[in-house]
């Protein structure tokens, strides 16, 4: 068991968009062998998509809006790897992903520096202390000095940069990369969407003279730039990595497939393996005989032929087998576990057998929320995936009538899965969504449209924010109900939520009903 364990390893791929985080998921898979061509995420014309994005929306925009999982082998070890939506309106997505990894990549475009959303990425990463391995990419195109960037991203993300690879040149003089802890050069050869052999040509030792026949305007440089970095910049060391405090830095080309193999090697050779959970009984260690798990993210429709919804499952202890029988806590029932799959993107295969840090899939027929907890019996809560409050509210009117039906079981497994909150209020009123980002709203109308046959009018409706209600009061909180009725709603989850029409109105409700909670997050798996 403890070997299955240690040969794991499971990371999210975190940036702000268009750093070329589909574009290293889709070389990282290229490199393990996993796939033999890589489509490039811009190249609609192609006809060729990046592996990791597979819904409708994604191929059309060239974007990532859905989180997507994918398992290969390299070098003896498991990996699993999560591909997040980069953009800013799809961070509840992102941030329970982040719940299910040991260990994050950040991509940093290098023209660009640090963004709003690796910002953000970065501090969810903090609340859990999660390892990072950072890539600065795009040093095939003219880019920002190099040691500036290590000092934007030490000062605006707070966290030590050391440096493992550092570039020589950039743009149309990129020349490839001096690995500091080997002492030798990579020389960079532009790549394509195979992975063809190993690097062009290896050079041992910066003072190596054969550098200088090379390029010798550029390792002059380079050699100058290197006395600076290893004065200023801190060594690598792999307690102060662990702990979330210090972070690799590789620089390199993902779209030709520079740079790459290197960060393979780090995330096998330094990123932990899967790690305990908090369970709320108690810390549930990897290497235990037991198995036990935890549902981060639900997908309706991956394959639209079959209207599937799948629950992604992180395995946090045991052995999981096909065809055992685990429980479903907050149900408290005995699930067949006999079609479970695993992933590469949309593509999927049976399961036979899964250790602690491998994500599975488990067909979902409208029972499994997120959140859920499963385990061979023992009463078992994880903990730390949890619902913000929306920021943006639009209200719902159908089209056609008849089609009413539809829309409602459309919204229902929508905000199952998270991609939207959905909020039904006790006046009978039109459904109302809530999102942190406009760009929720389009792909729940995209999807609605294309996978349930809805055509819907979102319109925009006077509500200010949402807070999730509970008191301990059983009488009190029916009197709530009673004089609010027109206010308040029941979410997904059937849990009581307060819509305020402004802030004036939610702290004046909140001074009158003292006895009454008003929530402004709560977990997934727990009811309030």
């Amino acid at each position: 068991m403890a070997q299955e364990v240690a040969r794991r390893r499971t990371f999210g791929i975190i940036s702000h968009p268009d750093a070329g985080k589909t574009t290293l998921t889709e070389k990282l898979l290229l490199f393990s062998g996993a796939i033999q061509l890589a489509g490039t995420v811009k190249g609609k014309k192609t006809g060729k998509f990046a592996t990791s994005d597979w819904m409708e929306i994604e191929k059309q925009r060239g974007i990532s809006v859905a989180s997507s999982v994918m398992q290969f082998d390299y070098r003896e070890h498991v990996i699993n790897l999560l591909d997040t939506p980069g953009h800013q309106d799809f961070s509840e997505d992102t941030y329970r992903v982040l719940t299910a990894v040991d260990s994050a990549l950040m991509v940093i475009d290098a023209a660009k520096g640090v963004e709003e959303q690796t910002i953000k990425l970065l501090n969810v990463c903090r609340l859990r202390d999660t390892p990072i391995v950072t890539f600065m990419n795009k040093y095939d195109r003219e880019v920002r000095d190099s040691l500036e960037l290590l000092d934007e991203v030490e000062s605006i993300l707070k966290i030590q940069c050391a440096p493992i690879t550092w570039p020589i040149g950039m743009g149309k003089t990129f020349r490839g990369v001096y690995h500091l802890l080997n002492d030798e050069i990579l020389l960079f050869s532009p790549g394509e969407d195979k992975a063809g052999q190993e690097v062009a040509e290896v050079i041992k030792g910066i003072d190596n003279p054969r550098l200088d026949e090379l390029f010798p305007l550029e390792i002059e440089h380079t050699r100058a730039e290197l006395e600076l970095v290893r004065g200023a910049s801190h060594p690598f060391e792999l307690e102060a990595f662990l702990a979330g405090t210090q972070t690799p830095v590789f620089f390199g080309s993902a779209i030709n497939n520079f740079g790459v193999r290197e960060i393979l090697n780090a995330l096998i050779d330094w990123a932990p393996a899967p790690q305990h959970r908090d369970a709320t009984a108690r810390d549930v260690q990897p290497d235990e005989e037991k198995f036990s798990g935890f549902v981060f993210k639900i997908q309706a429709n991956m394959d639209p032929k079959h209207r599937d919804r799948i629950a992604f499952l992180r395995v946090c202890s045991g052995k999981f087998e096909r065809g055992m029988k685990m429980k479903h806590l907050r149900l408290e029932r005995e699930v067949a576990a006999n079609s479970v799959v695993t992933f590469m993107a949309s593509s999927r295969e049976q399961v036979e057998e899964a250790y602690a840090g491998d994500i599975i899939g488990v067909p979902n027929h409208g029972n499994i929320q997120i959140g859920d907890s499963f385990s061979e019996g023992e009463k078992l809560a994880f903990t730390g995936i949890p619902y913000f409050a929306p920021e943006l509210f639009r209200s719902v009117r159908i089209k056609n009538p008849l089609k009413l039906k539809q829309l409602q079981k459309g919204l229902q497994q929508l905000g199952e899965e998270g991609a939207v909150q959905v909020f039904k209020p006790l006046s009978g009123a039109d459904m109302i969504l809530g999102a942190v980002g406009v760009l929720q709203f389009e792909v729940v109308k995209s999807r609605l449209e294309n996978e349930y046959g809805v055509d819907a009018v979102f319109e925009s409706c006077s509500i200010h924010t949402a807070r999730w209600v509970s008191c301990e009061d059983v009488r009190m909180l029916a009197d709530f109900e009673k004089n609010l009725v027109l206010n308040l709603a029941r979410d997904a989850a059937d849990n009581l939520t307060y819509l305020a029409p402004n802030r004036v109105n939610l702290q004046l409700t909140e001074e009158r009903w003292p006895k009454v909670r008003f929530h402004a997050t709560r977990e997934h798996a727990a009811k309030l």
